[in-house]
């Protein structure tokens, strides 16, 4: 058989469970024809490529990430950081960077909560040092935003605007009026971003293309598109530019897409538009089969979902579903042949998905064949980590969050929870489907979508003087549990073929199989004996998608 591409002399894994291992590989039309070694390839005919031992591995797949929301930020920046030491503070930097640069129509910056002190900030404290212009301050983790009365006016909310998802997604109030603190995606994200849509097609298409030509760089083959919440619009309009691309061959990586349904409310509604986006958003490299609901928030602001409370507040969070409402989803998705992804952050907003798919599985059996998946388990509780896989629910976690310092969030979770976090070693011991991402709300500098530094810190649980781009945040202390580290091996199958299985796209990508895409990267360093502190340098010498050379 005369083939397009024949290599030979290379340490390939696999990610194939049948042949994990393998020396040589042939590829003709885009699929690999041939794996395994020399004396097979006497039955194709072309040029040979010896590799001299060089490693390669299959194309990467990072099965939680962002595109959307970052498209917006690259033109609506969520502004300077500032570190104040307490409130006043605060407010006093912002008013002189303000009086310094008169005339703007919308002032912003960035601000991690804990640089308050325990303080709060209200629309009123923001209206005294901006009164003529909008201000707007990002909270640093993406979930929260303070905003003075010029915004709140321009969307008009008012005291009588209901919360978008009741204790969860809201507009925080005291004594019954707004405060211009909005928190969690469908209360803030269409403030964020109220200017996107304004965009030119040439701009959307820029800010893309920065990050396709990070993925082909880092050896990204395939994602999953973790949606937008509270901005539909939006997250369409970039999704018609991503078909146009892909239709003009301009799309290389492969796109799972998704729809976010914003509560339970919604339900029947968000089934009827994803099933829209299903069929208008289908071309090569894009698909949508995926509704995504943030089932809660996160720990730092407490809106993730907790079974114990928080023992600075004493409160526990809320789950944007119940698990009644989640066991209806899940039949209503089934008929329509739909997938189901959740941001799960809190013990209780994964417990309750589980409590949902068991109770549909207990009235459906086999026939119930929608793919769940719960993504980020930061906390778990004991009684909850092997029901991940009795009940075939896909367990994604985001490795590069594997490091920290556990005095921080021994504030909100108590010292023993806070050294019991990410706990994706045990779940995947389990027999679990364990799958990596790299989610991130910012393309920036690309530093934390890099796989291979997920890689590093799912190893390691430390980021050291070793880590690429962490000259300034270091955590050399391993993380707590230590025995949740993870092998390379595990890394490199969650990077792969687990991520495949998570998208339903197993059969066409995720290994190196006879059949499947020839999507896979070459490496001058073999990665199943590099070191794992400095991993995160790693980056694939050769990217091969669909068997042609794309860097």
């Amino acid at each position: 058989m005369k083939a397009d591409k024949i290599i030979k002399n290379a340490k390939i894994f696999t990610s194939d469970k049948d042949k994990p291992q393998a020396t040589a590989l042939v590829v003709k039309d885009g699929k690999f024809v041939y794996v395994g070694d020399e004396s097979g390839l006497t039955d194709y005919e072309g040029d040979v490529t010896d590799l001299g031992g060089k490693f390669i591995m299959p194309g990467i797949i990072d099965s939680h990430m962002h595109i959307t929301i970052p498209v917006g930020f690259e033109y609506a920046d969520m502004g300077e950081r500032i570190e104040p030491d307490g409130k006043q503070e605060a407010l006093d930097i912002m008013a002189k960077r303000i009086k310094e640069n008169p005339g703007q129509k919308r002032y912003r910056f960035l601000l991690e909560k804990k640089f308050l002190k325990g303080e709060d900030i209200v629309k009123e404290d923001l209206d005294a040092i901006c009164p003529d212009a909008e201000l707007q301050i990002q909270e640093g983790e993406g979930h929260s935003i303070w905003v003075n009365s010029k915004i709140l006016e321009r969307h008009g909310i008012t005291d009588d605007t209901p919360d978008p998802i009741p204790g969860l997604a809201i507009y925080v109030r005291k004594d019954g009026h707004v405060t211009g603190n909005c928190i969690e995606g469908a209360a803030e994200v269409p403030i964020i971003l109220d200017s996107s849509m304004e965009l030119t097609d040439e701009q959307v298409d820029a800010a893309l293309q920065r990050w396709i030509d990070f993925s082909v760089e880092y050896g990204v083959c395939a994602v999953f598109d973790a949606g937008l919440p509270g901005d539909m619009k939006f997250h369409e309009k970039v999704y018609k530019r991503l078909c146009e691309l892909d239709k003009q061959g301009k799309l290389p990586v492969y796109i799972d897409g998704s729809l976010v349904i914003n509560a339970e409310r919604d339900a029947e509604e968000g089934l009827l538009e994803v099933k829209r986006f299903r069929d208008e958003y289908n071309t090569e490299h894009l698909k949508v089969h995926t509704m995504k609901i943030f089932m809660d928030g996160t720990q730092k602001i407490h809106t993730a979902a907790m079974v114990t409370p928080y023992v600075d507040v004493h409160t526990f969070g809320t789950t944007a579903f119940s698990a009644e409402g989640i066991c209806k989803l899940l039949k209503n998705l089934n008929e329509a042949g739909l997938d189901l992804h959740l941001h799960t952050v809190g013990e209780r907003a994964s417990r309750t998905v589980l409590d949902g798919v068991e109770m549909a599985r207990k009235e459906m059996g086999d026939s119930l064949k929608v793919r769940v998946t719960c993504a980020h388990l930061e906390i778990q509780d004991d009684a909850d980590l092997d029901r991940f896989a009795k009940l075939g629910v896909i367990a994604n976690f985001t490795p590069h969050w594997h490091a920290g310092d556990t005095a921080f969030s021994a504030t909100w979770l108590g010292e023993e929870r806070s050294r019991k976090q990410f706990r994706c070693k045990t779940i995947w011991d389990t027999g679990a489907l364990v799958a990596w991402s790299s989610d991130n709300i910012t393309f920036m500098d690309f530093t934390t979508w890099n796989p291979y530094l997920g890689m590093e810190v799912g190893m390691t649980r430390l980021i050291t003087e070793k880590t690429k781009n962490y000259e300034f945040t270091r955590f050399p202390k391993v993380f707590p549990p230590e025995d949740e580290r993870m092998n390379i091996e595990e890394m490199l199958l969650g990077f792969t073929i687990n991520g495949a299985k998570q998208l339903g796209i197993e059969d066409k990508k995720g290994s190196i199989t006879a059949g499947k895409d020839a999507d896979f990267l070459v490496f001058d360093k073999d990665l199943l004996t590099a070191e794992k502190e400095g991993f995160s340098y790693n980056k694939p010498k050769e990217v091969y998608f669909g068997g042609k050379k794309v860097n």
